[in-house]
C-alpha cells in the first residue's frame, strides 16, 4: 500500500486514466450521424458539386466511369509530381471511361490560398490539367464538403477518417461506389494497375 501513498500516483492515476479515455475515443467507430443527404447516398451519384466557375454539377454525369477524387493544391511539396502522374492517368484512360475529379482545398498550412479564378490559371498554365477543377472546399471539420464526407465515411484512414494533407485520393468504381483510398504520397502512377 505504499505505492497509494506515493506523492506519484496521483499524476500516473490521472495520466492512466487520460491515456485511457484517448485511446478509447481515439478507436471507437465515427458518428454516423451524417447529414441527410449523405445518409441516404448509396453512391457518389448522388451528389452534387460546384465546378470551378461556380457552376452545379450532378455527379452523376460521371456513372459508368471509374474516378479518381483527389483533394489538390498548387503550393504543396508534392504538388509537382502529383499533377504530372494525374495528367498521364487522364490522357492514356480517359477515352476508357477514366476521370480525375480535382477539388482544391487549402486546409493543409495554407497551401492553395488563391481564388478559383486564380487556382484554374495556375492549374491549367503551369501544370497542365485537363481533367476537371471543381470549388475549392473543405475536406475536414464540421465545414467539410458532404462529398469528403461521404468518401471518408466509406473508406476511412489507417489512423482515423480524416484527410491527413493534400492529394489523398479515393478511387470510386463504375457503380459510384468507393473502393479504396490512397496516402497523399502513393503516386498516382502506382494506382494504375
Amino acid at each position: 500500500m505504499q505505492w497509494f501513498k506515493s506523492p506519484s500516483f496521483f499524476p500516473f492515476l490521472f495520466a492512466l486514466l487520460a491515456l485511457s479515455v484517448y485511446f478509447f475515443n481515439a478507436h471507437r467507430p465515427p458518428s454516423r450521424a451524417p447529414e441527410m443527404a449523405e445518409e441516404s447516398s448509396k453512391s457518389i451519384y448522388d451528389f452534387a458539386v460546384k465546378d470551378i466557375r461556380g457552376n452545379d454539377v450532378s455527379l452523376s454525369e460521371y456513372s459508368g466511369k471509374v474516378l479518381l477524387i483527389v483533394n489538390v493544391a498548387s503550393k504543396c511539396g508534392l504538388t509537382q509530381s502529383n499533377y504530372k502522374e494525374l495528367n498521364t492517368l487522364y490522357e492514356k484512360y480517359k477515352d476508357q471511361g477514366f476521370e480525375v475529379l480535382a477539388f482544391p482545398c487549402n486546409q493543409f498550412a495554407g497551401q492553395e490560398p488563391g481564388s478559383n479564378e486564380e487556382i484554374q490559371e495556375t492549374v491549367c498554365t503551369i501544370f497542365k490539367a485537363e481533367f476537371p477543377i471543381f470549388d475549392k472546399v473543405e475536406v475536414n471539420g464540421k465545414n467539410a464538403a458532404p462529398l469528403y464526407k461521404f468518401l471518408k465515411s466509406h473508406k476511412g484512414g489507417i489512423f482515423g477518417d480524416g484527410i491527413k494533407w493534400n492529394f489523398t485520393k479515393f478511387l470510386v468504381n463504375r457503380e459510384g461506389k468507393v473502393v479504396e483510398r490512397y496516402a497523399p504520397t502513393t503516386s498516382p502512377l502506382k494506382i494504375e494497375n
